[in-house]
């Protein structure tokens, strides 16, 4: 027997229609690359994704034709994320801060038939248009007064002018909720890029729990500034959440220095922001140099590589904003887990509830996950026994876009790369990613704990802990470590500060100073280009 509710599919138009009729009057505000702050409302962002949708029509775009956004968290990003999927087309959001090669290559891979972009990437857009075989539309992201005379890219238009024509009359159109709805490239270090491929049912799911009290805890009363790039997982997928909750958006554009976030969000009213540990370095190191406090920020979802505890304590006990520690990727798009605590651990102490809080956190409802031993066997969730750490889920990809890389599934779980402990209270704690984890003497050193134990220190700006090869050992722990602007310590007083803070044995051989970490696409350090710079190091002694 079949219930009998009324069959609507989930997709992404809904989504900006309910914000349309129900919070028509929800305050967008960007700041544009031209420098000005930009405001309208959600009943403006609909309109203008309904004449993306009818502009997208008038170019003979079919169903599932891939749309290419190279673009800042702004406005004109906004109507894309809804014109595009609404009108059933796919979306691509393309990072910016990969190598243009990598650009051209993964733009040819999705057969982008369109490239939008904000002008600020234009010399990428110059150097890449023509090796962009499958993209027929170049629009830029402006109106036509601030388009170059003479960009050399044939046929580029300004946005406005490409939409400015276009009726905001528009009807969404109906189909498979399974259809696909964007696309992200994974940032991996080695290898061509592969695309996680979301579809409107994964993404509106995934905007329902992400906005969960439990989760993200959106809603309308919320003033929320991404610092997360539209670019990196549909910047964790907060748009979507806003559309659904009817919140207050505020888009910093290119401006992501901690004087210009500070500032925005100050004068917006913002609430809640979310973003990765690099971006909140240079707040926070903002705020301090000048004797700033916020006097509207609550909250703040901190994901994209482990927040060290020093960062969680300097929110919570310097400017009384609260750290909801997150983890996920670009293959779940990218929600797993997330760190609050539970009626039952209210009463604990500051610093029981503080061991908590550092972990990743309880998986969202709609994501299943357990780890695994070396024999593929299930490993149990007692918070000591570590494993390899494996999802399965609605918004968790199946395959990657084109077959590439084969079958990624082990027994229908998606491996996720990571190496995690979970405890009875289904806590999450990361310890490594399975490539970076440290085997000294037949057992595991976490790399993570080595760093964020050296970024406790007061003169520390930044450490990534690698292991280096030893001839008895197999492997010892080094730390790279950049020092703070002013700031001085040497290797000997490093080495002693981690004394009591962990196993002797799992204390780092050495200390090696460095000006900068290499650091990924998405702000994550790689600790392959690491190496590679240490390629000629030796421990101390061999």
């Amino acid at each position: 027997m079949l219930g009998l509710m009324q069959d609507q599919p989930l997709l992404i138009s809904n989504l900006i229609d309910f914000a349309e009729r129900h919070h028509g009057d929800g305050e967008i505000v960007s700041r544009r690359v031209e420098g000005d702050i930009h405001r309208y409302t959600w009943a403006d962002v609909a309109a203008r994704s309904r004449q993306v949708g009818n502009a997208l029509d008038a170019l003979h775009l079919v169903f599932s034709d891939r749309v290419a956004t190279l673009a800042w968290n702004g406005y004109r990003h906004l109507e894309l994320y809804f014109g595009v999927s609404g009108s059933g087309r796919v979306l691509h959001t393309v990072n910016p801060r990969l190598h243009p090669e990598q650009i051209a290559w993964i733009t040819n891979h999705a057969e982008d038939q369109v490239m939008c972009f904000d002008m600020t990437f234009l010399p990428i857009i110059a150097a890449i248009h023509s090796k962009c075989s499958t993209v027929k539309h170049w629009i830029a992201l402006c109106d036509t007064d601030n388009l170059p005379a003479d960009t050399g890219i044939p046929g580029l238009r300004s946005y406005e002018a490409w939409i400015g024509g276009a009726s905001s009359t528009y009807a969404w159109p109906s189909f498979d909720e399974n259809s696909a709805s964007s696309m992200c490239y994974t940032s991996g270090t080695t290898g061509n890029p592969k695309a996680a491929l979301y579809s409107h049912r994964s993404t509106t799911l995934h905007a329902y729990a992400a906005a969960l009290p439990d989760v993200m805890c959106i809603s309308a009363r919320d003033s929320i500034l991404p610092v997360v790039p539209m670019f990196h997982v549909n910047a964790w997928g907060i748009p979507y959440s806003a559309a659904l909750t009817g919140c207050k958006l505020v888009f910093p554009g290119a401006a992501m220095d901690g004087k210009s976030i500070y500032e925005l969000m100050e004068a917006e009213g913002v609430t809640y922001s979310a973003g990765v540990p690099t971006v909140w370095q240079m707040l926070l190191g903002h705020l301090k140099a000048n004797n700033l406090k916020f006097s509207t920020l609550k909250r703040t979802v901190i994901g994209g590589s482990a927040c060290p505890p020093a960062m969680i304590a300097a929110f919570n006990d310097d400017y009384g904003v609260e750290v909801l520690h997150a983890w996920g990727m670009t293959e779940m798009s990218p929600l797993g887990t997330l760190c609050t605590l539970k009626n039952k651990h209210l009463l604990l102490s500051k610093e029981e509830q503080m061991k908590i809080l550092l972990k990743q956190g309880r998986a969202i409802y709609g994501v299943d996950m357990k780890i695994v031993g070396d024999d593929g066997m299930a490993l149990p969730h007692d918070g000591k026994a570590y494993g390899d750490l494996l999802v399965k889920g609605p918004w968790v990809v199946r395959e990657y876009f084109k077959g590439e890389g084969g079958d990624p599934l082990v027994n229908g779980w998606f491996p996720t790369g990571d190496v995690a402990t979970i405890d009875a209270d289904g806590y999450v704690q990361i310890t490594d990613r399975s490539k970076d984890v440290i085997k000294s003497g037949g057992e595991w050193i976490s790399s993570i704990e080595i760093e964020n134990i050296a970024m406790a220190h007061p003169a520390v700006l930044m450490a990534a802990c690698v292991g280096m090869f030893h001839p008895k050992w197999d492997e010892r722990p080094i730390v790279a470590v950049v020092k703070k602007p002013g700031q001085e310590v040497s290797r000997d007083t490093l080495i002693a500060f981690f004394e009591g803070k962990t196993a002797k044995w799992q204390i780092p051989d050495d200390v090696v100073f460095v000006d900068a970490i290499p650091l990924g696409a998405t702000g994550k350090m790689l600790k392959t280009r690491l190496r590679e710079l240490l390629k000629d190091y030796k421990l101390p002694g061999l």
